[in-house]
């Protein structure tokens, strides 16, 4: 959301002539603690409609998305992929010669994106529609206040008449691997800034920020070695997904090391050794993405009754977690999605203002894994839904005639609940595997019966196509 997120320096508070970041102590109507994308859109469409709020945050209003994750990502691998179309020249269309540069990326990531890493133009709109910025730390204090500890140490609380909202979203979590807390390992946040690519990488945690990043910076020529304690790549998806990335990542030279364990991280000269239980991989820097820790740690939860010490909290479907306080995002253990967390805010949204549901769902909730090709998953896994005792059958396919033109395998697999005949999970990998997601997740939504899906009039030859076959070997 370039030209539209929240943005700032974390080095430095932000000011503006006429406006001041903490205001004098009193009463409001809501306080929205964490300015991510789904606070930010809380306290920005409350203001909007009529309510006095307080919106806080100690660091980048806009929250991971705009600045670590999901824009400047997403500005790498759509780099990657344009060298990745023209090495596929040779043999379909002609002769290219490729010359990767990451300046272009850096450069475009630091000014595009981020400004910088300064979140003014965020803060100026959250102003702007009628909310209070306080830029610190906010904790509650008693029901239904909250104290906000500014960069300066001062400190102001708020009481909320109607509420408080929780957007605090998550933190780069690093395992507890012996030795790896004293090296200068890369987490996300490292790597988005980078100005300058090194010769090689491992990457621990191969699930989908692991895989995304390790495939962009390979195709700038990066050596890249991908280590992950599970069996395979990308494990809460289909196994043929997996499987089909990780074909992928050997044609394009990445190493892949799957039911690998790190046992202890060393800085050795330049570089790190990372001791496997079945050898040693040496690169000259690290990046961990093996999970990701919520900001919950002092937040003063067991002043509305709740346990301080919770690793998620769970709503209900108004996304209230206690009296006068609700929360989305990640923290809710819903899916760590900025459109997870902008839905949420719109169902918080419509109970604060009185507006009604409808209230929150999470039977067709998609996600995307823009590797090359796309792992674009929707609702259940089938293993998931045996878990779940469901009357489970599945089926798999490809890409069709558009696959085959587009020399892209697929594959396409659905899962049904037999019993109602309906989806309640499907995944598609391809160029477009996200966007072929967008019927899926509307039929399991809708819960539009599979008889009805099989006989619809798929356009040939789309990639959308290829959901026909399958939905038919379901019947």
């Amino acid at each position: 959301m370039p030209g539209s997120c929240a943005r700032w320096s974390e080095d430095k508070a932000t000011r503006t002539e006429g406006r001041v970041e903490m205001s004098e102590a009193g009463e409001c109507d809501v306080v929205v603690i964490g300015l991510g994308p789904g606070g930010e859109h809380v306290a920005g469409s409350l203001a909007r409609a009529g309510l006095s709020v307080v919106g806080v945050d100690e660091r980048l209003v806009g929250g991971e998305c705009p600045y670590f994750g999901c824009i400047p990502t997403k500005m790498m691998i759509a780099a990657a992929d344009k060298l990745r179309t023209a090495r596929y020249v040779e043999g379909h269309a002609g002769s290219a010669t490729v010359t990767p540069d990451w300046k272009p990326v850096a450069d475009r990531i630091r000014e595009e994106a981020t400004d910088d890493w300064n979140d003014q133009v965020a803060v100026d709109r959250l102003v702007d529609a009628g909310a209070v910025f306080a830029r610190g730390r906010g904790r509650i204090t008693a029901p239904g206040t909250v104290t906000v500890t500014g960069p300066d140490g001062a400190q102001t609380s708020y009481a909320a008449r109607r509420g408080i909202v929780l957007n605090t979203g998550t933190s780069p979590a690093a395992p507890p691997i012996p030795g790896l807390a004293d090296t200068p390992y890369w987490t996300n946040r490292d790597v988005v800034r980078l100005t300058e690519l090194p010769a090689s990488l491992a990457v621990l945690g191969g699930g989908a920020i692991g895989c995304e990043i390790a495939q962009a910076v390979a195709a700038f020529g990066v050596e890249v070695t991908v280590i992950e304690a599970a069996d395979r790549l990308l494990a809460v998806e289909e196994p043929e997904a997996s499987a089909a990335v990780a074909k992928a990542f050997a044609a394009e030279g990445i190493t892949v090391r799957t039911s690998a364990r790190a046992q202890r991280v060393e800085r050795d000269g330049d570089g790190f050794r990372i001791s496997l239980a079945g050898g040693t991989v040496v690169a000259e820097r690290l990046l961990v993405a093996a999970g990701r820790r919520n900001n919950l740690r002092d937040l003063g939860l067991e002043q509305v009754g709740l346990d301080p010490d919770a690793r998620v909290l769970d709503p209900d479907e108004r996304m209230r977690v206690a009296e006068g306080v609700w929360a989305i995002g990640d923290i809710t253990g819903k899916g760590a999605f900025t459109h997870m967390s902008m839905y949420q805010a719109d169902v918080v949204i419509r109970d604060l203002t009185g507006a009604g549901g409808p209230w929150a769902d999470y039977r067709a909730v998609g996600r995307v894994t823009f590797t090359a090709p796309e792992v674009g998953s929707v609702g259940l896994s089938e293993a998931a839904a045996r878990e779940r005792g469901v009357d489970v059958r599945a089926a798999t396919g490809d890409l069709g005639t558009r696959g085959w033109i587009a020399a892209e395998a697929g594959p396409v697999k659905l899962v049904a609940d037999a019993g109602r005949g309906v989806l309640v999970g499907g995944t598609v990998v391809g160029s477009a595997g996200g966007e072929v997601l967008a019927a899926l997740v509307t039929a399991i939504h809708a819960e539009v019966p599979i008889a009805t899906l099989a006989e619809m009039h798929f356009a040939y030859p789309t990639f959308h196509r290829a959901l026909q076959p399958v939905l038919r070997a379901l019947l």
